[in-house]
């Protein structure tokens, strides 16, 4: 029941439609069919990547738009995502997008293999903030020039974090801590247990 209620208070009571839950409905559209559970283990899109000696999880844009425009035109933004998923070579699974009122901004995301790409915006202030998260051989740099000509953008602020690239020191400070744990835990007696 607690479920529910929260569920009714965000909009999505699940025993009667809102308007909300009709517009998320109309908007949010499958693009993949084919089944991923039956891709093999070779055509996954979301590998580690290797660039310029450094290995990490994939590429995270957080992209900033200033002085933007037709940040509240839904089917707009719908087009725009599916043209930045295509030139970053990106397969898109699912998109899902929210107007918050018929001139307010719009929430969502676009659901990749090789990751998303979220948009939130305040056509008020003329500005968005995106996300672009991309692993594999997918290339989340070639969206921010369809972004800027898509939204008639002024400025764009782009930064770049590597996602996991901290994943081998950390195993191996892992291990290290592991194994001097273990160490230390060879030349102490532990009690006996009662039966």
């Amino acid at each position: 029941m607690a479920f529910n209620d929260t569920l009714f208070q965000l909009g999505m009571d699940l025993t009667r439609s809102s308007t909300a839950q009709e517009e998320d409905r109309r908007v949010a559209a499958p693009v993949a069919h084919e089944d991923h559970a039956q891709v093999a283990h070779d055509d996954r899109k979301d590998f580690f990547v290797e660039r310029n000696g450094k290995r990490f999880a994939g590429t995270h844009l957080i992209v900033d738009l200033f002085g933007a425009r037709r940040l509240d035109d839904l089917k707009h933004i719908e087009a725009t995502l599916k043209r930045c998923a295509k030139a970053a070579g990106a397969t898109l699974l699912n998109l899902h997008l929210h107007h918050f009122t018929p001139n307010g901004g719009v929430s969502g995301v676009a659901v990749l293999a090789e990751s998303h790409i979220s948009i939130h915006s305040w056509p008020e202030a003329d500005y968005a903030a995106l996300d672009v998260f991309m692993c594999g051989d997918a290339e989340p740099e070639k969206c921010i020039e369809i972004l800027r000509e898509a939204f008639s953008v002024r400025d764009v602020v782009v930064k770049t974090h590597h996602r996991g690239s901290e994943l081998s020191d950390l195993k191996w400070q892992a291990a290290a801590q592991h194994k001097s744990a273990s160490v230390r835990l060879k030349g102490v007696r532990r009690p006996k247990r009662a039966a």
